[in-house]
């Protein structure tokens, strides 16, 4: 996911999107499943159609339905051999829709949105002290996200952008699945599109149980995630060509609903970003 409003890319990085982009690509054939419970695992990790089937259902669902993410965590600033720098925490609401496509692969869309707060005060940051340059910068919402055809396609051929599948080969997918005790949990890195500026950089854990895991009448799963993000410096932070970049560290859950949303970041967001709390595709 690119919160850094420099693109109109989004995880879960999403997943990016965080989470969109975040499950990369590579082998048809799955890794090994690793772990003192991979042998209780009853779904065959082997077989590509059944590999796709359970990234669908971690990262969003098997039903074309909205799916959202609540997330929270701290951001530093990165400069040399400095110590990381903490600057602000963060809190965010990130919503996708699985669209089935007609040859069987899928495309996530849907969009991401981030408020950040002070490290004191917890007070939602609407200015912000930079402590490189000095300043007092105007804090800027992270908003972005993509529709039809500006999402990630998800087949067993990868992960791609779906505005660039003539571009990006076909590369097999193949995911890093672990288990232990009444756990799953898969490692991924997010494969951002050629030509998004460095440095870029992220690693996600997604945590499901294993009961609900090896159940297949479960067709959205309880994702839990924590992740860790390497990105330029923010644009409102006006640091021109000065070294360094932020390194965000975060962790969420997908929620029921934006019913499930704290009240203060909801009302901030019906007010200034209502089209972020959607991702319904338009009625064709």
């Amino acid at each position: 996911m690119d919160h850094n409003g420099q693109t109109s890319l989004s995880r879960r990085d999403l997943l990016v999107f965080a989470g969109l982009a975040s499950l990369g690509a590579g082998c048809a054939l799955a890794l090994p499943p690793v772990g003192p419970a991979a042998g209780r695992l009853r779904v065959d990790l082997a077989d590509p159609a059944e590999n796709l089937r359970q990234v669908v259902r971690v990262t969003a669902s098997l039903d074309e339905e909205e799916v959202p993410w609540w997330f929270n965590g701290i951001i530093y600033g990165m400069v040399g051999d400095e110590a990381p720098r903490p600057l602000f925490h963060f809190e965010g609401l990130e919503i996708y829709w699985m669209a089935h496509l007609s040859d069987g692969s899928y495309e996530l869309t849907g969009g991401t949105l981030s408020f950040f707060r002070d490290l004191e005060t917890g007070e939602m940051l609407r200015e912000f002290r930079n402590p490189y340059t000095g300043k007092v910068n105007q804090v800027k919402a992270a908003a972005q996200g993509g529709g039809r055809g500006r999402g990630f396609n998800y087949s067993v051929d990868g992960i791609r952008a779906s505005w660039r599948l003539d571009d990006i080969p076909p590369e097999p997918l193949r995911l890093e699945w672990h288990a232990a005790r009444d756990t799953v949990w898969l490692h991924n890195r997010t494969a951002y599109p050629p030509g998004t500026p460095p440095p870029r950089e992220q690693r996600q854990t997604m945590f499901v149980p294993l009961a609900q895991f090896n159940d297949p009448t479960v067709r959205n799963l309880p994702t839990l995630f924590s992740s860790t993000v390497i990105q330029p410096w923010f644009r409102w932070m006006e640091m021109g060509d000065a070294p360094g970049h932020t390194i965000w560290h975060a962790g969420g859950t997908k929620i029921g609903s934006i019913d499930e949303l704290p009240a203060e970041f909801r009302e901030r967001a019906e007010a200034e970003h209502p089209e972020r709390l959607t991702a319904r595709p338009p009625a064709a």
